[in-house]
This record gives C-alpha cells, sequence and structure tokens, in this order.
C-alpha cells in the first residue's frame, strides 16, 4: 500500500497550485495531505503534472514525487492514479486529493481499515449521501490493471474516477454526517474558509 496525494490538477478556479497554498497553521496544503495520510504507517508520494515538477521538487525535498504519464491522453485525477499504477504495477494506493484540506487522519483510518479485512474488492470507497467520493478511496493493483487494459483497448468511454468505479468491484462505506466536512473540496478561495 502506498498513499498518492494528487496534486496534478490545473487549479484554474483557484488560480494558483491548490497544493503549494498555505494553511491558516503555515503548513502547505501537500505536505498536510501527506502528514495525514504518514500518520497510517505507509509510505507516501505526490503526483504531479509535468510542468508542476521543479516546483515541487524544491517545496518537497526527500519526498517521492510521480509525474503524470502525458502518454495516456486522459486528463483530470484519472490521469495521475493510471499514472502511478503504471510506475507501480502491484501496488495498491490511497488515494487523496490535495484539495481537501479539512480531512483527518481519523477518516482514512476508518477506509484503511475496511481495506485491511478483505480482499475481496478492487476499491474502497466513501460514499456521501450514495454519491461516490473517488478522490479519498483505496484502489487496489487489480482493479487498476484492468482499467488500464481498458482504456489501452479504448472501452473505457468517459475518463473519470466515477467512471473507472463503475468499472470495479467496490466497497462503499457510508460518510455520517459529522464527518460531511472532511470532504469538503476546496476549489476557489471563496471556500478557503477552515482551510
Amino acid at each position: 500500500m502506498v498513499g498518492i496525494i494528487l496534486c496534478g490538477g490545473q487549479s484554474s478556479r483557484m488560480g494558483s497550485d491548490k497544493g503549494l497554498l498555505v494553511n491558516s497553521e503555515g503548513q502547505l496544503w501537500a505536505q498536510n495531505a501527506i502528514n495525514k495520510m504518514a500518520a497510517l504507517q505507509i509510505p507516501v508520494s505526490l503526483v504531479v503534472n509535468r510542468l508542476q515538477y521543479a516546483s515541487y521538487a524544491s517545496a518537497f525535498v526527500g519526498t517521492p514525487i510521480m509525474t503524470d504519464n502525458e502518454k495516456l491522453e486522459i486528463h483530470g485525477p484519472l490521469l495521475g492514479v493510471l499514472s502511478a499504477h503504471l510506475q507501480y504495477p502491484v501496488q495498491n494506493f490511497f488515494v487523496l486529493a490535495c484539495d481537501m484540506p479539512l480531512m483527518e487522519t481519523s477518516v482514512l483510518t476508518e477506509l484503511y481499515n475496511k481495506y485491511l479485512e478483505t480482499d475481496a474488492y478492487d476499491a474502497f470507497v466513501f460514499t456521501n449521501e450514495d454519491e461516490p467520493e473517488p478522490l479519498c478511496a483505496i484502489y487496489c493493483a487489480k482493479g487498476l490493471s484492468a482499467i488500464a487494459d481498458m482504456h489501452k483497448k479504448g472501452l473505457l468511454k468517459r475518463h473519470s474516477m466515477k467512471s473507472m468505479i463503475d468499472n470495479l468491484n467496490v466497497c462503499f462505506v457510508s460518510i455520517t454526517t459529522e464527518q460531511k466536512k472532511y470532504f469538503t473540496n476546496v476549489n476557489a478561495h471563496a471556500g478557503l474558509n477552515g482551510a
């Protein structure tokens, strides 16, 4: 199991790189995500796009950084996840987006414990009022391999995380009303309050 922090978005709505934003405690958002994931006692890597690499390599000395595989011709978070899979094809990944600054380790631990209970699923995904939360989820190598194969054969019609989930055997875990705040995805400066 490897934790991967997805930082490779365009941040067009935010206007600046979200992973390099500083929270109220003076910590970079990506570092905040790394710390919460590392509390599970698993190795953690960042996934960025090619244009971000130099900035992240400078800010995160000693942290493994993977770059998107541009040959995949996919955009969005799925590009980051499949790029990581192609570099480490036998690894299961615990995925967390860097723009969920309110996420807590206790929530990650809940999903990780569910994963440790069984190997019968391709993915372990939280649901929020029956809608999947694909950017805080565990994806197993066998499922990612199947998705990569579908993409290679042109069978993956939509390049979205939710579309990927539709093609996997998923263990869904419902979040509580109290946990909803942790899944706040901040895409604009208006959403920075509390982050």
